[in-house]
């Protein structure tokens, strides 16, 4: 029993005595029990009844009360479940991931850190570092706060942040922050929305301006010996766990590899910075039908898009131009291999080589991409906010390269084939000119260092 609740209860009975004497007997009894406790089991003296209905109100008040100490923000979240499969009892978890331990963490914890430790404490659970977190929240508050949020915007960007870098669920991350399950998918929705929308613009821009694109291209050339070379472009199917149509046979989100997924189009710049990016069709859809309905592809054969650095190069006009797998089609500005089996000229194989070597970025920035992010490993939302959630991880991604976040361990793909598009009656020009531009840079590269 409570030391301070038996002193209490020693007052208590004093103002008693003074109301009613007979009860001195009890009085000293339980002054007795101050010291020794366990001495109130064996008194044979009996309280009036309006005593020990207080004494049981304070009882229940001493035994309810919590804890006088503080929380431990860093403190482990411990979670036990039932028989009862649909029950889960977490721990802890108000204190653990409270409002308050959080802001406490974030501005006070957090800066008695030195700033290695400090941001890969940050990485460990958000999966990038302090300053860059900062500045994921600066840009998203103003809009956040249009939301009427209940939550303080750095708050709803942890959440969502740890769900992304984690891969875990809405119900994982309403029992870790004593939130509803509907709540937490209702703030991953709004902060992935934010991020594709709000700061896509910012953060996905092709390099049309003169001084990043000569950097881009002089960057590539260094790399492949290609000249104008800006961008490398892939796709990658990913993984959905759920999807509206459950017979594998007739879904057609199922890709080459057997799972139901959406595809996800980018390209990438020799940092591996993601200057487009499209989703928009199920990954059951092959590479060239899927780039053919991007607003890249509309905006690159219409000339919407204009790169002024212009070379001649054998009688050709090189403007820059993308490099991809066989996968896609040949056309100026997307230059794909001669052959995928190695069965071409000296010059043609020498070409191949180093275009795979320039598409090796986009390849390395996809890995980079799923692994930082590992929500896109098993993406655990709905179908109908899937892209916007792959979109923002690439926004993510993107901020991650520019600060030059350490990179993860990478998400190894499987090794992809697959046949060449056919030739579009639309795209006949285009590909009659690819092929010419194509040959007059393989005959390029191979003189170049054949005489060196």
């Amino acid at each position: 029993m409570d030391q301070s609740f038996l002193v209490m209860l020693s007052n208590l009975l004093h103002l008693h005595n003074s109301l009613d004497p007979t009860t001195s007997l009890l009085s000293d009894t339980l002054s007795s029990t101050t010291a020794n406790p366990s001495s109130l089991l064996h008194s044979s003296s009996i309280a009036p009844l309006l005593f020990f209905t207080i004494a049981s109100v304070l009882s229940y008040v001493s035994s309810t009360r919590p804890s006088s100490s503080p929380p431990n923000p860093n403190a482990a979240t411990n979670t036990t479940t039932n028989n009862n499969p649909n029950t889960t009892t977490t721990n802890n978890a108000s204190s653990d991931y409270s409002v308050s331990a959080f802001r406490a963490l974030s501005t006070e914890h957090i800066w008695s850190l030195e700033a290695p430790l400090r941001d890969a404490h940050w990485r460990s659970l958000y999966g990038l570092s302090y300053p860059v977190f900062t500045t994921v929240v600066d840009k998203l508050k103003p809009h956040i706060a249009l939301s009427n949020l209940s939550l303080p915007s750095d708050y709803a960007v942890a959440m969502v942040l740890s769900r992304l870098a984690h891969g875990l669920s809405a119900k994982t991350i309403a029992a870790r922050y004593s939130l509803d399950p509907y709540l937490v998918s209702k703030i991953t929705n709004m902060v992935t929305r934010l991020l594709a929308t709000k700061l896509y613009p910012e953060f996905i821009k092709i390099p049309v301006g003169r001084r990043r694109l000569l950097e881009t291209t002089q960057a590539f050339e260094e790399l492949t010996s290609l000249p104008n070379m800006c961008g490398a472009i892939d796709t990658t199917p990913v993984h959905l766990r759920s999807t509206p149509n459950s017979n594998p046979n007739l879904n057609p989100y199922r890709c080459r590899y057997g799972y139901p997924s959406l595809l996800l189009q980018v390209v990438s710049d020799h940092k591996k910075i993601f200057w487009d990016v499209c989703v928009k069709a199920p990954g059951g859809t092959d590479d060239a039908t899927h780039f053919r309905d991007s607003l890249l592809y509309h905006r690159l054969t219409s000339g919407d898009v204009v790169w002024d650095k212009v070379i001649s190069l054998r009688g050709h006009h090189v403007r820059p131009y993308v490099v991809g797998d066989w996968c896609f089609p040949l056309l100026p500005f997307l230059l794909t291999p001669f052959s995928p089996s190695g069965m071409g000229t000296p010059a043609q194989n020498l070409f191949d080589g180093m275009l795979m070597k320039g598409r090796s970025v986009v390849v390395e920035a996809i890995a980079l991409l799923k692994g930082r992010w590992k929500i896109l490993q098993d993406l655990n939302t709905g179908v109908h906010h899937a892209p916007q959630t792959i979109v923002a991880c690439c926004v993510l991604h993107n901020l991650c390269q520019i600060a030059r976040e350490p990179e993860p361990e990478l998400w190894k793909e499987p090794d992809e084939s697959g046949p060449p598009p056919r030739v579009m009656d639309s795209e006949k020009s285009f590909h009659y000119y690819g092929e010419k531009l194509r040959q007059a840079l393989a005959d390029d590269l191979h003189h170049k260092l054949s005489s060196r």
